[in-house]
C-alpha cells in the first residue's frame, strides 16, 4: 500500500513566498511606521530593527514557517504584549494603512495575497483595547510584555 502522507505539501508560508516576502512586508511596514509619528510613537525602542524582527518571525511562525518566534518568545500572546498601549480605532487603521501599503509592495497572486490582507485585516481590528482618547488597558512596565 502506497504512503498516503504527503510531508512535502507546501505550507501557506512557502505559497506566499517564504521568508523573502515576509522580510520584504514587515520592512515596508516599518519604513511606514518610522515615518508615522503617532503610530512611531508606540514602540519605545528608538531602533525599530528589533520590532522589525520580531513581527516578521511572528508572521512567519503564523503562516507555516520556522517557529523561531515562539522558541525565542514563548507564546505570542498578541493582545497581551500590546496591552502597555491604547490601540485605539485610528491606530489600528494607521497601521493598516501601512501594512495593506506594504503588501501592495509584494509579487502576490491575487488569490495569496486576498488571503493575506484578510488575515491582517481581522487581526488589526481584534488588537483594539481603548476607545479613541482612551488609555492603555495596563500601564505597568513595558517591558515585561515586550521581552
Amino acid at each position: 500500500m502506497a504512503d498516503v502522507t504527503d510531508n512535502t505539501a507546501p505550507t501557506p508560508y512557502d505559497r506566499l513566498g517564504g521568508h523573502e516576502t515576509f522580510a520584504k512586508l514587515v520592512h515596508e511596514f516599518y519604513r511606514g511606521v518610522a515615518g508615522d509619528p503617532e503610530l512611531r510613537a508606540m514602540y519605545p525602542e528608538e531602533d525599530l530593527g528589533p520590532a522589525e524582527e520580531r513581527l516578521r518571525m511572528f508572521l512567519e511562525q503564523y503562516w507555516g514557517g520556522p517557529t523561531t518566534y515562539s522558541e525565542q518568545r514563548g507564546h505570542p500572546r498578541l493582545r497581551m504584549r500590546h496591552m502597555p498601549f491604547a490601540v485605539t480605532p485610528s491606530q489600528r487603521d494607521r497601521w493598516l494603512h501601512h501594512m495593506l501599503g506594504a503588501v501592495d509592495t509584494l509579487d502576490l497572486d491575487a488569490a495569496a495575497t486576498h488571503t493575506l490582507v484578510d488575515y491582517l485585516t481581522r487581526a488589526a481590528h481584534s488588537m483594539v483595547n481603548a476607545p479613541e482618547g482612551g488609555s492603555a488597558p495596563h500601564d505597568g512596565p513595558v517591558g515585561d510584555y515586550l521581552r
